[in-house]
């Protein structure tokens, strides 16, 4: 009975919290640099989820509102209260600029060259629309390929660590080893717990991302050819 008493006393001292308080620094080191950067990705997770989700619910209202409408004026206003919108800031970016070109030109319908000109103010409004959708996204990436990598590096840290100690002191059994490598392994354990959300997150947000710009693009395209339409002489 006595030869099981060294393995349920180190049984007992495996439980998650004991191996985290109990393991290298080193260790401690990575698994607190996980820990960042899990609490990390779950503010941009949790941030970039409504974000993106009142985007779209926006632009989908906008898009109604510009089909629908017949009223330019009307439209704008409407757009005016759409704030996370990506498409209704297009919208608003090329109306402020047809609206110069018509009030500098003196007349009604603007001329086929002040195309340009709206063209720029719209993509230059794309641009900074897709840069605001994608930010913060890229953290989610490279948590999701880096994590896993430093919690081996910290498993192989401690590893080594124990079987240092191990050869110093002479002792090898089940008893010595189960504790200084279950500490070890609690590093990559934590970097896989930290990798997979973000890379989950992040492919779901790239997707979302993709579609709002693909409705920018189409949406671009609409309002360049209703200008050509409806304004130009």
């Amino acid at each position: 009975m006595q030869q099981f008493l060294p393995l349920v006393a180190a049984a007992g001292n495996l439980g998650t919290w004991h191996l985290i308080a109990d393991a290298e620094p080193v260790v401690k080191g990575v698994m607190a640099l996980l820990a960042a950067m899990s609490i990390g990705c779950w503010y941009i997770i949790g941030y970039k989820y409504f974000y993106i989700r009142r985007a779209m619910a926006e632009s989908t209202q906008f898009m109604d509102s510009f089909w629908r409408s017949r009223d330019i004026e009307q439209i704008y206003k409407h757009a005016q209260s759409l704030q996370r919108s990506p498409i209704s800031a297009m919208f608003l970016a090329g109306y402020t600029e047809l609206a110069k070109l018509v009030n500098d030109a003196g007349e009604s319908r603007a001329r086929e060259a002040d195309l340009e000109n709206i063209k720029r103010a719209l993509h230059k409004a794309r641009a900074t629309e897709a840069t605001k959708l994608d930010s913060m996204i890229p953290f989610l990436a490279t948590t999701g390929s880096s994590a896993p990598f430093i919690g081996l590096f910290g498993t192989v840290w401690g590893i080594m660590t124990s079987f240092r100690e191990i050869a110093a002191s002479g002792k090898a059994g089940i008893d010595t080893l189960a504790q200084p490598i279950g500490e070890a392994l609690i590093a990559t354990a934590i970097g896989l717990v930290t990798a997979i959300p973000a890379v989950m997150s992040y492919n779901y947000f790239t997707r979302r991302v993709r579609v709002l710009d693909s409705n920018m693009d189409t949406f671009e395209q609409d309002f360049l050819n209703i200008i050509r339409r409806h304004f130009l002489k």
